[in-house]
């Protein structure tokens, strides 16, 4: 049974700071926070340590330094960055390859990677006509010296991934401090635990999918665990009159082309939330959901259709309305 701080003794606290190109935020509930500055100083070091390790936008990030590697060479990578490689590898096993990390060179090709630039059709032709290999066939681990290497060429692409782990990292700052009622967040992405005092639960917006603004198009309740939002409303290129979301299906090594808007998924972790919400996103409403039901997680699909859009919800224990 879900419990709750007595709303008597507790105070609200909420932490802000810049990150990945965005803002994250952790706001708590806590009978005594000891030390505000030296726990906003932790939550933000959290956050830079993610980025540092997991950017693609930052060429001495680690996982740069690890793309730039040839194959067969060794790197041992901090252990927060093996397991989010680990865990991407194991989500692209478990959604038939709807999620996939090696697509850097195809989501470059595309001009949605660093720099940006003109899409490039002769490289994007070459990539759809010879995908390059999977992450799990790329990618070789050894976990009793954390080290990774690559068995062959490839780019890793950890932008489907890394914001929520980042998300999670920022839960884990206050966990380590004891506290147990709070809502962290980074761009839309959320991991709660506990509720607000009296009893009342969490509730974070579901965006709209619509381009240049942003309105809630509902609320949720969240229960202990993340949620995150795959969509093809934010980033898209348009060229000679034909959008492409920023989203790419790995197995077709072309963008996503479906009628999902965006897709919602709660999991125990963000990191999970992120990773599921863009294979969800791939397969589409009818593979998707299936695919929710059997891995036992709560989607929300919207779907675009000609009487504007439609709801798909599936909740953890496999109903569909």
């Amino acid at each position: 049974m879900k419990t709750f701080s007595d709303p008597c003794t507790v105070d609200r606290y909420d932490f802000n700071g810049a990150t990945m190109g965005t803002r994250y935020r952790a706001v708590l509930y806590s009978a005594e926070v000891q030390n505000e500055g030296e726990l906003a100083r932790q939550l933000d070091q959290a956050v830079t340590q993610v980025d540092l390790q997991m950017s693609n936008w930052r060429p001495d990030s680690e996982l740069m330094r690890f793309n730039d590697l040839e194959p067969g060479i060794w790197m041992t990578l901090p252990s927060d960055l093996l397991w989010v490689l680990h865990t991407a590898i194991q989500v692209g096993l478990a959604s038939d390859s709807a999620f996939d990390i090696a697509v850097g060179d195809l989501v470059g090709a595309w001009s949605f990677g660093p720099p940006a630039g003109l899409a490039k059709g002769g490289e994007r032709e070459a990539l759809r006509r010879q995908p390059g290999p999977s992450a799990a066939a790329a990618l070789e681990f050894d976990f009793g010296s954390g080290r990774v290497r690559k068995r062959h060429r490839v780019h890793l692409d950890l932008s489907g991934i890394a914001k929520g782990f980042g998300v999670d990292r920022l839960a884990r700052c206050l966990e380590d401090r004891g506290i147990r009622d709070y809502l962290v967040s980074i761009d839309g992405e959320f991991r709660a635990r506990g509720g607000k005092p009296g009893g009342q639960p969490w509730t974070v917006a579901i965006e709209a999918p619509q381009e240049g603004v942003r309105t809630a198009l509902g609320v949720l309740q969240m229960g202990d665990g993340g949620l995150a939002t795959s969509g093809d409303y934010r980033h898209f290129l348009e060229q000679e009159g034909t959008r492409y979301a920023h989203t790419m299906d790995p197995r077709l090594a072309v963008p996503v082309a479906n009628d999902v808007a965006s897709v919602s998924v709660l999991a125990p972790t963000c990191m999970l939330a992120d990773a599921w919400a863009t294979a969800l996103m791939v397969l589409g409403p009818e593979r998707g959901s299936a695919m929710a039901r059997e891995y036992g997680l709560s989607a929300l699909f919207l779907l675009r259709d000609k009487g504007g859009l439609r709801q798909l919800w599936v909740d953890g224990d496999g109903a569909v309305g």
